[in-house]
This record gives C-alpha cells, sequence and structure tokens, in this order.
C-alpha cells in the first residue's frame, strides 16, 4: 500500500506542469493499493480554493474536480482516517525544527509512518523531511 499525499492528486486533476506524470502514475498502479487520508480531502478542497481565488480556475472546474476526485476517493482508493496517533506522530516530526516542516506536511508523514506505507507525493521537501525520518519517500517519474 502506499499514501499519497495531495500534491500528486491536485496534479493529476488540474492542470498543473506535472500533470501528465501524476496522470500517468496514478493510471499505473494496481487497484488496490493506493491509500490517501482524511486530511488530503481537507487539504485537496482548499488546494482548490486557492486555485479558484488565484483565478487558475474557474468554480464550474472547481466543482468538475471535486466531483472527478470524490469519484476518484471512491471507486478507488482507501481513506484512511486521521488517529490521535497520528497528530501525537506529527507533532513529534513538527518538534524537529531542522525539518522545516509545516503541520500538515508532518500530518501527512505521520500517517504514512503510522501505517508503514511509504508516501508518494511531487513534493521534493517532504521526500527530504521524510527520508530524514525514516520514512519510506518517493517521487513518481
Amino acid at each position: 500500500m502506499r499514501y499519497l499525499d495531495t500534491s500528486l492528486l491536485v496534479a493529476a486533476l488540474t492542470s498543473e506542469a506535472m500533470t501528465r506524470v501524476a496522470q500517468r502514475w496514478l493510471a499505473s498502479q494496481p487497484a488496490g493499493s493506493i491509500a490517501i487520508s482524511d486530511w488530503v480531502i481537507t487539504e485537496f478542497s482548499a488546494a482548490l480554493s486557492i486555485k479558484l481565488r488565484e483565478k487558475q480556475i474557474g468554480a464550474a472546474d472547481r466543482a468538475e474536480v471535486l466531483t472527478a476526485f470524490a469519484r476518484l476517493a471512491e471507486e478507488s482508493l482507501e481513506v484512511w482516517p486521521v488517529t490521535r496517533a497520528d497528530y501525537r506522530t506529527a507533532a513529534r516530526f513538527a518538534d524537529l525544527h531542522t525539518s522545516g516542516l509545516r503541520a500538515g506536511d508532518a500530518l501527512h508523514l505521520a500517517v504514512s509512518a503510522e501505517r508503514g506505507a511509504p508516501i508518494c507525493t511531487l513534493d521534493r521537501a517532504m521526500i527530504t523531511a521524510a527520508r530524514s525520518l525514516g520514512v519510506g519517500a518517493a517521487q513518481p517519474a
């Protein structure tokens, strides 16, 4: 099982520099091999709101992408709850100030670490932080 962070899903479902890479990678994954967390659902909606405010997408586009994401999550992704243990691990990770982790990224890494699932992300800084914390991480190519 692999855990996806939000950056990969936003790239796959909107127009970004890494869209083709993200789409190709997602399409190549075996059924039942990918998980997200409830936090990804929240962060995905927030990312689309930012794109809307910055006029990168329109309101109709946002609604369409949210529908596509909901369908993808329902049909193809395992959705993990975020637990107290995840929050506590995230706090421990964030305490390591040299990692540069913000709360949201620390939470992604905690969810990944608590379940022993490598994180797949387009965020190079998160990959570096993950590896320094002993969390498996990969960037789709």
